[in-house]
């Protein structure tokens, strides 16, 4: 089982960003969606790690008191990646690490964002 801090497999590409699960409750929620929905979170995890900044219908920043998280110590940007229709993952990019915290795994729509 993934824990706090694990990378997110496969490693980063050449010139990709790493992937880094900020909790543990990322981690397993993680586990729980990849085995609901396999090969979006697969294309999911490929976009982010690409670029964590591309806007589309599916992956943009989050607003309001949801726009910033902590991640590593540190208070970051937060972006959404839609995964399913009701699926989220939440994460933070950190551009002096080159590297994207996964803060929350949404098994189901989050009500904070509705």
């Amino acid at each position: 089982m993934p824990r706090r801090r694990d990378r997110v497999a496969p490693p980063p590409r050449k010139d990709g960003w790493d992937c880094r699960f900020a909790n543990n409750t990322a981690a397993k929620s993680w586990v729980q969606l990849s085995t609901n929905a396999p090969n979006n979170i697969r294309t999911a995890w490929e976009h982010i790690t690409e670029d964590p900044r591309r806007w589309d219908k599916r992956q943009k920043p989050l607003q309001h008191e949801l726009a910033t998280a902590i991640a590593d110590g540190t208070e970051l940007p937060q972006w959404q990646y839609e995964v399913t229709s009701s699926g989220r993952i939440w994460y933070c990019i950190d551009d002096d690490k080159k590297t994207v915290w996964l803060t929350t795994v949404h098994i189901g729509h989050p009500k904070a964002t509705e």
